[in-house]
Formats: C-alpha cells, sequence, structure tokens
C-alpha cells in the first residue's frame, strides 16, 4: 500500500491494496461559527461538520474502494502555535508554543473537546463503514501519530509516561466505541515508531520507550476493561538516511532490542502473541503504516532505496501477524528533513509534483505479482544474499 497519495490513479495504475490518509480532526470539525451544511449529534448536542473536507475525501476513498483498496485513517489534532481558548480541540495540556510539528493530543479532557473528538469519528465512522457504500469504505482508524514519541507528534506538554498512557489510553477506548457502533469489525489502532527499548528522545518528560508504552497501555486497559486495539507500526530503518536497514545495529533479535527495523520485526510479531498481550486469546493484529527508505545520492541511490524495499517486503510477507505494508510517500517531499523517501521524484520548484518515476516504482508494482522473483533478483547482491529464504524468520513467526 501507499501513504500520502498525490495522485489517486497512479497509485489504482501501481494496483495498491492498502492505503493511509492523514486527516486533521479540524478538518471535520467545522469550527468556523458559521451556520454549518451538517451537525453529528452526541449526547443531545449537536457538533458542526466541515462537508467541504468530507467531499474531498469521499472521492479518494469512493476512487480507492471501487479499485478494491482498504483505506485506514490516521486521525491527527493539528494545533496553531497561541491559545485559542473557543478552540475545544487543543488539549489543556499541549505546549501549543513549542509543540516541535505542531500536533497535539486529542482534548477529551473537557466536555466539549470530548463531544467533538466523539462526533469525528462518529461522522466518519456511519459514511464510510459499508464496503458497498456510495462514499467508500474505511475499515480502520490510526489514533494519534508514534505515541511514544509524544512531545513532537502528540503533544502533552512534559509529562511521564503514566499521564501518556493513561490520556492516550481514554482516547484509544473512545474512538473504538465510536467506529464499532457503525461495523463490528471496524479497527483502530496504537500508533508507534521503531523505537522499542530506546526512547525517540532522552529527556523522559517528551518520550517512553515502545516496549514500555505497549505494556502500559496493555495493563491499563485490562484493568478497566479489555477492548480490542490493534498496533500501527513504523520499522523505519534506524538511520533514516540510510536505507541498508539490513546492516542495523540496534535492531536485535531479543525482546529488549533498542529499535525494531525490518531486520528484527519478527521480535514485535512475537511479543504481540504472548498470552499477556493478546485479545479474547487473539493476538493483536499488526499493519506497518508508514516506513519508508531514502534515495542516497549517486548513481546506487535508486538502486539502494529499491533493494531495501524488496528486503522489507519480503521479510514482512513472512511474518504472521502482518496485515498490510503501506509505504510512506509516493513522492519525494521538499520538505521532509532531506529525506527522498518517495517512488517518483519532485519537480524542483514544487512540494510534490511527480516528475520521474524511479527504480522503485517497477519493484513496488510487481512486489505481490508472480514475477516478483525476476523483479527483486538485482536486490540480492546488494543485500549480500544468495537465496531470499536466507531472510525467512524464525518457523514460529512465520504465516
Amino acid at each position: 500500500g501507499l501513504q500520502s497519495i498525490v495522485d489517486v490513479e497512479d497509485a489504482v495504475r501501481l494496483e495498491i491494496r492498502h492505503a493511509a490518509h492523514n486527516v486533521l480532526l479540524s478538518q471535520i470539525v467545522d469550527l468556523s461559527g458559521r451556520p454549518p451544511e451538517a451537525v453529528w449529534t452526541v449526547d443531545g448536542d449537536e457538533v458542526a461538520i466541515r462537508l467541504d473536507s468530507i467531499r474531498r475525501l469521499d472521492a479518494v476513498f469512493e476512487r480507492l474502494t471501487a479499485a478494491g483498496v482498504n483505506n485506514t485513517i490516521i486521525l491527527l489534532n493539528a494545533v496553531p502555535t497561541e491559545p485559542a481558548p473557543e478552540n475545544p480541540l487543543i488539549h489543556p495540556k499541549t505546549d501549543l508554543k513549542r509543540a516541535p510539528n505542531h500536533l497535539g493530543a486529542f482534548n477529551l479532557a473537557t466536555q466539549r473537546g470530548a463531544r467533538s473528538f466523539r462526533a469525528a469519528l462518529e461522522f466518519l465512522a456511519n459514511r464510510y463503514s459499508d464496503p458497498a457504500g456510495e462514499h467508500g469504505w474505511v475499515s480502520g482508524y490510526i489514533i494519534g501519530n508514534e505515541v511514544q514519541a509524544h512531545w513532537s507528534w502528540y503533544n502533552l506538554g512534559r509529562a511521564d509516561a503514566n499521564d501518556v498512557v493513561a490520556d492516550y489510553a481514554l482516547a484509544l477506548r473512545t474512538a473504538h466505541a465510536a467506529v464499532r457502533k457503525f461495523h463490528p469489525q471496524t479497527r483502530v489502532y496504537v500508533s508507534m515508531d521503531h523505537h522499542w527499548t530506546a526512547r525517540p528522545d532522552s529527556d523522559p518528560a517528551k518520550s517512553l520507550a515502545g516496549k514500555d508504552l505497549l505494556d502500559r497501555l496493555n495493563a491499563l486497559v485490562k484493568s478497566q476493561g479489555d477492548f480490542e486495539w490493534h498496533v500501527a507500526f513504523h520499522p523505519y530503518p534506524e538511520n533514516l538516511f540510510n536505507p541498508r536497514t539490513w546492516d542495523d545495529e540496534q535492531a536485535t533479535l531479543d525482546e529488549n532490542t533498542p529499535k525494531i527495523t525490518f531486520k528484527n520485526l519478527e521480535v514485535l510479531a512475537a511479543y504481540l502473541r504472548r498470552p499477556e498481550m493478546r485479545f479474547e486469546g487473539r493476538p493483536r493484529r499488526i499493519i506497518l503504516s508508514e516506513q519508508g527508505f531514502h534515495t542516497p545520492e549517486g548513481p546506487e541511490g535508486e538502486e539502494l532505496q529499491a533493494a531495501a524495499f524488496a528486503y522489507a517486503y519480503y521479510r514482512a510477507l513472512h511474518l504472521e501477524g502482518i496485515d498490510a505494508f503501506i509505504l510512506h510517500r509516493h513522492v519525494d517531499h521538499r520538505d521532509e528533513w532531506g529525506l527522498r523517501l518517495g517512488i517518483w521524484t519532485r519537480k524542483p520548484d514544487s512540494a510534490t509534483t511527480p516528475d520521474r518515476k524511479k527504480r522503485l516504482y517497477e519493484v513496488f508494482q510487481a512486489a505481490d505479482s508472480a514475477h516478483w522473483r525476476s523483479a527483486f533478483e538485482f536486490a540480492r547482491p546488494i543485500i549480500g544474499i544468495e537465496r531470499w529464504e536466507e531472510l525467512l524468520p524464525p518457523e514460529a513467526v512465520r504465516r
């Protein structure tokens, strides 16, 4: 699959089967104060809905659903840099001035905030829960982004681990209840980056380890009444600028590994199979909802990027518990810290206008086809293997 799709028709030509879409809460809840085109009622109170944004989502979801694509929404909460007391979406603990990426935690700390959050999810789930529906189908909702790096991507200000997990667990539980009203199998996902026992930030008030997040979340949810949540994981290479993920030194086959990348992805799959992590006896499922491979400078850069994808796709394909591999991103982005992660290059004077297909394009397109071996053949000497079967995970966690 693909994330950050720029050209829907090109995505269809690539024959993707999954797509992940960033959706801002403020795109759904209308904060303009003007007479709304639509409302959604929560506990007797009406919440205004932005139909202009919804119609744009309709166009994407309708086309992709018709092409057989499974859509997942990544729900995010963009926040301003200055206080806005009238805005119910702002969590009172978010550090507006210093939040690095202007993304905050969802506000369930006030009644208006909680109603707005529920209204957005209920409206979306009502509209997109029928696979044969006129507006398209969404089967899952990722709640926030990379929660263990909460300062950067789910800002609650400086916060300790217990406070972060308690706040996030409430958002996750509320989301689950909202979307399950309309389809009994719609999923909610916890968003995680590749840090496992390492923290994304050395400051303990700005992040926590991924394993710690899962353990605390699992224990808290079960103490309050378990529900079905799953994991949206981002197994980027340990160095985002080095696509040679097979050389990752911080990715070991130990449950206390500092990071989980494609080199040791079986650690995550095995961890979620542990009895204490399961829901009603079943392991939590995994989608790889965001990961990509940088294109280094030089003539070999595109070959390296494509080889990294081939390595990662083969390993993920043979792991039990992995439901989707969603590549980030469709086209190189001008403002992504110098990373060139796209299947396409971009036009130099643009942010994401496609320019030229990279080597990765044809490799990506062939990944789930009958001729994958011939398409992947170039990658074996780059990775340093004679047979693809050398990359198979242990038998216990294979499909």
